[in-house]
């Protein structure tokens, strides 16, 4: 009886995840979304019984710190099995490390770098996580230093937020398990270039095909997996 969190669950690839979640009456899944007040008619439908709907802004301590006592109360004594830090921007994304726009870039590492940092310390705080959790920080071969320098390099301000965020990924491996999560496995994923709003037109991949994949490499990850980076497919994305 598996526990899920998922942030940026509203559109997108958190919305198809939180689809095929579903799928299973075993999945407890907690869908995180910035605003309850906003229509989630989309993520609504798909809901059953055990799918929670909560509000948490992954740009804001104090949201992220309210999700944290709100899981608490809504979990009680459950443990959270799997966390998927999903959520996202991509502030400016036509601009070149010449063109870097000081806020957008500011902003961008708050949600994408820091937000995921602060909702596994917050839920850490609240001792909701598993001995064994799993954890997946949605990042991107654009993250990856390599293959940016062989000319593949695009959205300056994004792509240097995920190859902090696989830094932070790095750090979290062994911070987790030296704060008593023994059994803990925290993993960096490129879900591929998916057909979503932020994939824009030459998206090729379709979102049901990358979660089917994501989520089969995160559910089948093992100890030896701890702090590596991987894509949809299973296949090792260098750094």
């Amino acid at each position: 009886m598996p526990t899920y969190v998922v942030t940026g669950s509203n559109r997108g690839i958190g919305l198809e995840i939180v689809r095929q979640l579903t799928q299973s009456p075993d999945n407890t899944v907690l869908a995180l979304v910035r605003d309850l007040s906003k229509d989630h008619s989309s993520l609504k439908s798909l809901a059953s019984e055990k799918t929670h709907i909560l509000e948490c802004d992954t740009s804001s301590l104090s949201s992220i710190r309210d999700f944290a006592k709100t899981a608490r109360s809504t979990l009680g004594d459950t443990k959270i099995d799997y966390v998927i830090n999903n959520a996202g921007v991509n502030l400016s994304e036509q601009n070149s490390s010449l063109q870097l726009a000081p806020d957008d870039l500011l902003d961008t590492i708050k949600t994408n770098v820091l937000g995921p940092a602060k909702v596994l310390e917050f839920l850490l705080q609240q001792g909701l996580l598993s001995e064994n959790v799993r954890v997946q920080n949605m990042s991107s071969t654009l993250g990856s230093v390599q293959m940016t320098l062989t000319g593949l390099g695009r959205a300056t301000g994004y792509s240097i937020s995920k190859a902090a965020l696989n830094m932070l990924n790095a750090h979290l491996a062994t911070d987790l398990r030296k704060a008593g999560l023994k059994g803990a496995v925290v993993i960096v994923m490129c879900p591929g270039w998916v057909k979503t709003d932020m994939g824009g037109d030459g998206a090729m991949l379709s979102p049901e095909e990358s979660v089917a994949g994501q989520l089969k490499v995160l559910q089948g990850l093992k100890d030896e997996d701890n702090g590596k980076f991987f894509n949809y497919r299973g296949e090792n994305v260098p750094w």
